[in-house]
C-alpha cells in the first residue's frame, strides 16, 4: 500500500466520526416530526428533546480534551463509537419499557457525549497526520462526512417514513429511524482498531520512534524525518518543557479567537434550519406534510454538493476568501427568505433563499471552521484549546436549538411587523460579525505546516 492510499484510508475511517455526527444530529430532524405528535410535545418540550443531545455534546467536548491528552486521539474516537451505538439502540427502547420522554432524552444525551468527543478528536487527528499542502482538503473530508451523514439519514428517514402510515410513524416509525444509526456506528467502531495513533500525540508523549514509524507510512522517509524534527523543535520551543501557562496573554488570545469563530458558526442559524427543517417547510414555507421529508432530502443534497466545492477550493483559494464568499451568500439567502416571509409572499423565492443559505454555509463556515480549529492551535495546547472551542460551539448550538422554536412561535415574531421572519434577520447580524472577526483576527493558514502556524502566533505576541 502506497503512502497516499494509506493516508486516504485512515482519513476516511476517521471521517466516519463526522458521518455519525451528521447522522445522529440529523436523525432527530425526521424523527421529531412524529415523536412530537407521539408524546404531544409543546414548543418548549420539543426544544428540550431536540436540544438534549446537545447538552451531551457539550459534556463530551469538555471531557474530550483531557481524554485525548491521556488516551490519545484514536482511543478517544473508539470511546465515541461505543457511545454512538449505545445511544442508537437505546433511543428505541421506549417501545419496550414504559414510554417516557425522559428515557429517550437520556439516550440522546449519551449519543451527544459521543458526538462531542468525536467532533473534537476526528478533525484534530486528520490535521495531525495530513501533509500541509492538502491538509485543508483532508480535514474537509470530516465536514463532507457530516453532510453525507445528514443526507443518508434524510434518505433513511424518508424511506422509513414512506413505508409506514402516518399513524404507524407516530406510534413506532420514529424509533426505527433512531435504530438505523446502529449500522454506521458499529462499522465505525470496528474500523477504528485499524488506524494508527496520532504521530504528534506520540511525540508529545515522548514516543518519537513510534511517531516516526507512522509518519514514514504516511509521508515517506525523507519528509517524515523533516516533520518529526519540526514537531520536536516545536515542543521544545513551547516553554522548553515547562508546563503550559493557559492564562498567559498569548494562549488566552488564541483560544478566545478560535472559540469565538466556533460559536459564530452556530449563530449563522445552520442548525436551526437543519434541525427544524421539517417545521420550516411546513409552517413558514407552506409545504404539505407529504412534501416535508422530500424537501429535507433536497436541502441535504445541496449541502453535500457544495461541501465538495469547498473540498476542492479550500487549499487553492485559502480559508479566509471562502468565509467571505460564503458570508455574502448566507446573507443573500436569509434576506430572500426573511423578506418573502415579512411581505407574506412565501413561495419558490423563499425556498431558493433557504437553498442559497445552505449552499453558502456548506462551502464556507461548515468546513472552513473545522479546518481552522484543527490547525490554528499550537501543538502543546491543541487538545485543551480545541476542547474549549468545540464545547463552546455545542453550547451555542444548544442555545440556538432551544430558542429557535420559542422565537418562531412568539407573538413578536408572528406579529404584523415580522410575520415569522425575525430569526433570520437576527442570524444575518451574526454573519456580518463573522466577516469582521475573520478580517481582523483570523490568520490565513493555507499551505503552512502546523508548526509554521504556531510561529505566526509567536510573532504576534
Amino acid at each position: 500500500m502506497n503512502n497516499k492510499t494509506f493516508l486516504l484510508l485512515i482519513t476516511a475511517v476517521t471521517a466516519l466520526g463526522g458521518l455519525l455526527f451528521g447522522y445522529d444530529t440529523g436523525v432527530i430532524n425526521g424523527a421529531q416530526f412524529y415523536l412530537s405528535k407521539h408524546f404531544d410535545l409543546d414548543s418548549a418540550m420539543k426544544g428540550w428533546v431536540v436540544g438534549s443531545a446537545l447538552l451531551g455534546c457539550l459534556v463530551g467536548a469538555i471531557i474530550a480534551g483531557p481524554v485525548s491528552i491521556k488516551f490519545g486521539r484514536k482511543y478517544s474516537l473508539i470511546m465515541s463509537a461505543v457511545l454512538f451505538s449505545i445511544s442508537a439502540y437505546g433511543s428505541g427502547l421506549p417501545s419496550i419499557f414504559p414510554e417516557s420522554v425522559s428515557l429517550l432524552v437520556f439516550f440522546r444525551i449519551i449519543g451527544g457525549i459521543g458526538i462531542g468527543i468525536a467532533s473534537m478528536n476526528a478533525p484534530m487527528y486528520i490535521a495531525e497526520i495530513a501533509p500541509s499542502n492538502i491538509r485543508g482538503k483532508m480535514v474537509t473530508y470530516y465536514q463532507l462526512a457530516i453532510v453525507i451523514g445528514f443526507f443518508v439519514v434524510f434518505l433513511a428517514t424518508y424511506f422509513i417514513g414512506n413505508s409506514l402510515t402516518e399513524t404507524q410513524n407516530i406510534a413506532f416509525g420514529w424509533k426505527r429511524m433512531f435504530w438505523s444509526e446502529l449500522i454506521p456506528s458499529c462499522l465505525f467502531l470496528i474500523l477504528l482498531f485499524f488506524v494508527p495513533k496520532s504521530p504528534r500525540w506520540l511525540a508529545i508523549k515522548g514516543k518519537d520512534e513510534e511517531a516516526l514509524t507512522i509518519l514514514i507510512k504516511i509521508h515517506g522517509s525523507e519528509k517524515a524525518n523533516k516533520e518529526i524534527n519540526e514537531i520536536k523543535d516545536s515542543l521544545k520551543a513551547s516553554n522548553d518543557g515547562v508546563k503550559v501557562n493557559y492564562f498567559s496573554k498569548i494562549v488566552i488570545g488564541i483560544i478566545v479567537i478560535g472559540t469565538t469563530l466556533s460559536v459564530l458558526q452556530q449563530f449563522t442559524g445552520i442548525n436551526a434550519v437543519l434541525y427544524y427543517g421539517a417545521d420550516i417547510f411546513e409552517k413558514a414555507l407552506g409545504f404539505g406534510k407529504e412534501d416535508v421529508l422530500a424537501q429535507q432530502i433536497l436541502l441535504a443534497f445541496v449541502n453535500l454538493i457544495f461541501t465538495f466545492v469547498a473540498m476542492f477550493t479550500v487549499d487553492k483559494f485559502g480559508r479566509k476568501p471562502l468565509i467571505y464568499i460564503g458570508a455574502i451568500g448566507m446573507i443573500v439567502g436569509f434576506l430572500l427568505l426573511g423578506i418573502t416571509l415579512q411581505q407574506q409572499s412565501v413561495g419558490i423565492i423563499s425556498l431558493l433563499g433557504v437553498l442559497i443559505f445552505i449552499a453558502s454555509f456548506a462551502l464556507s463556515m461548515g468546513p472552513v471552521v473545522w479546518v481552522l480549529l484543527s490547525e490554528m492551535f499550537p501543538n502543546k495546547i491543541r487538545s485543551v484549546a480545541m476542547s474549549i472551542a468545540v464545547a463552546a460551539q455545542w453550547a451555542a448550538n444548544y442555545v440556538v436549538s432551544q430558542s429557535f422554536p420559542i422565537v418562531m412561535d412568539s407573538n413578536v415574531n408572528n406579529g404584523v411587523i415580522w410575520n415569522g421572519s425575525l430569526p433570520y434577520f437576527i442570524f444575518i447580524v451574526f454573519i456580518i460579525i463573522i466577516v469582521v472577526l475573520t478580517y481582523k483576527y483570523i490568520p490565513e493558514t493555507k499551505g503552512k505546516s502546523l508548526e509554521e502556524i504556531e510561529k505566526y502566533w509567536n510573532k504576534s505576541k
